[in-house]
């Protein structure tokens, strides 16, 4: 078995300052943990408490939130660069998973044993031209968010008095991102969207308009109520699912959707070098393009992905987050664990100092803590800079 002095508190968060301060001396290493590491793990979850039960009891979400901290904190924390120390206040949120734009747009959630929330399309083709008038313009009012905030009202009520190991606890504001517009428009109308972008690109394009407009809508709406301003000071974007289109498509149809939504909904720019876009799966062949239009300069990717190939492919300015694919973390032994996480470190990839090892992309539940220290071990050992 792996062994390895475990850095401080101190320690790591000397790392992560040397890593933002842009002298780095260590990759850091951190996992992308959510609620689904407890849900869905009978060892952490013996109340079985479901995602049905997370979405409408405020006690349930609470518990939930809290042991996922604490299980960060005592299981994760020691097997990666996050903190084992709580902080003073402990912060948690009412959890939507990636369900919140398809449902703020109509979509019924589906709950389904074993598995993090979804959602089913609620339109066809041709219910499009009917969608695109309906009316989002009083986003505090649409039914499905209504619904949340009362809930996140309930859940501040009843945190009020809780302590997580004798910290007091905060929740978080409600507030949303946007799973970008062709992954929420095949959440809404299926995959005839594909369909559609192929044979009418122009009306396409008009649904991606509407999507990122009205998400932007609701977005600040909810900023504003919680006291922030109504723009994001960093740009920030995801759309997994162009992963399916060719570069070209992306160019002419969605392009000029996403410049516009991080122009309208964040103060950056493309020239001020603080926009970054989460994209799974095999969508590196998008990366160069943007990065050249759209001013993209950190992408936190999932799987494939050639680490060395895209460090070549997009230099070293550009900050890439990444890492072993969660199906080995998952079912792999702690050895390939170590071996891939040390190929990955040795592949180009921390060429400049802007790479970040992860999970790609978010830890799954009871994955076996022994391969997570197995890629740690890796990082401690090959990812340092200099002598």
């Amino acid at each position: 078995m792996l062994t390895f002095p475990i850095p401080s508190d101190a320690e790591k968060a000397a790392v992560w300052k040397a890593y933002y301060d842009r002298h780095p001396t260590r990759v850091p290493l951190r996992w992308g943990v959510n609620s689904r590491v407890v849900m869905l793990d009978p060892a952490l979850n013996s109340e079985g408490f479901t995602y049905e039960d997370v979405f409408g009891d405020p006690q349930a979400l609470i518990t939930v939130a809290l042991r996922t901290k604490t299980h960060i904190a005592r299981s994760l924390a020691p097997v990666s660069d996050m903190a084992a120390a709580l902080p003073e206040t402990v912060e948690i949120g009412v959890d939507s998973q990636n369900i919140y734009d398809a449902a703020y747009f109509g979509a019924s959630l589906a709950f389904r044993d074993g598995q993090v929330p979804d959602t089913a399309p609620a339109y066809t083709l041709d219910d499009l031209d009917r969608f695109l008038a309906m009316d989002f313009s009083r986003p505090l009012e649409n039914p499905w968010l209504a619904g949340r905030l009362r809930f996140h009202a309930e859940v501040t009520r009843l945190a009020a008095g809780v302590r997580c190991e004798g910290r007091p606890v905060r929740v978080a504001p409600l507030l949303f991102g946007f799973d970008g517009p062709l992954t929420v428009a095949m959440n809404l109308f299926g995959g005839d969207v594909l369909l559609l972008l192929a044979d009418e690109p122009e009306r396409a394009q008009r649904l991606f308009e509407f999507l990122s407009r009205e998400a932007m809508r609701r977005n600040q709406a909810l900023r504003l109520r919680a006291g922030l301003p109504a723009r994001t000071p960093d740009g920030g974007l995801a759309d997994d699912s162009i992963q399916l289109i060719s570069t070209a498509t992306l160019e002419k149809v969605l392009l000029p959707v996403y410049a516009a939504y991080m122009n309208d909904a964040s103060n950056s720019t493309v020239s001020s070098r603080n926009r970054g876009m989460h994209l799974c799966g095999d969508a590196t062949r998008h990366f160069p393009l943007l990065v050249e239009r759209l001013g993209v300069v950190s992408f936190d990717t999932g799987f494939p992905v050639d680490h060395g190939a895209l460090r070549a492919a997009l230099g070293e300015e550009i900050e890439i987050f990444g890492g072993p694919e969660i199906s080995l973390l998952l079912h792999g032994t702690p050895e390939a664990c170590y071996q891939r996480a040390k190929s990955i470190l040795q592949s180009g990839i921390m060429r400049g100092g802007r790479f970040i090892l992860q999970e790609a992309n978010n830890l799954p539940p009871r994955v076996p803590v022994a391969n997570l220290a197995a890629v740690y071990a890796a990082c401690l050992e090959f990812g340092r800079y200099g002598s």
